[in-house]
């Protein structure tokens, strides 16, 4: 088996972040909802306005988190995972659990109280990944969003 190397992005890296961005959003049957472009991840990642890790096996980008800071006005410093994806033919390797382990390490080097994401209420592998990680999945929370665009 191969080994996987989990690292900081590089700006090298977007068009493959940007790729398995994708790949998730039709895993979540929303691929229409995509807007941003690689042109624009590379503006955004440049500014600092998020960061990344991916995860590597044979010289391919196989997987990548997607962060950024945020603030919880009850817990203080929060890193929030806006995306977290391994290609689905090389799930069931450790690459996601690497990933997760690299997320929750960034938190506590920073400072962070608490880290933060989103999972949709059917995809139950990721349900039940969490929840091996000891996570606590709120079901009182409702999200809101609007478009400014």
């Amino acid at each position: 088996m191969s080994t996987i190397t989990i690292r900081p992005a590089t700006e090298a890296d977007l068009p493959a972040i940007h790729g398995l961005m994708f790949e998730l959003a039709v895993y979540e049957k929303a691929p229409e909802a995509v807007a941003a472009t690689v042109e624009e991840y590379r503006e955004d990642f440049r500014n600092g306005l998020f960061e990344s890790h991916v995860a590597e096996m044979d010289g391919q980008v196989i997987g990548m988190t997607l962060f950024y800071m945020a603030y919880s006005s009850w817990k203080g410093k929060m890193l929030y995972l806006d995306d977290f994806v391994v290609t689905e033919e090389c799930r069931r390797f450790g690459a996601g659990q690497l990933l997760f382990d690299a997320f929750l390490e960034e938190g506590r080097h920073r400072g962070c109280r608490l880290v933060k994401w989103q999972v949709l209420d059917w995809n139950d592998p990721a349900l039940n990944f969490y929840r091996k990680n000891e996570a606590i999945i709120e079901t009182e929370w409702w999200n809101g969003k609007k478009f400014l665009f």
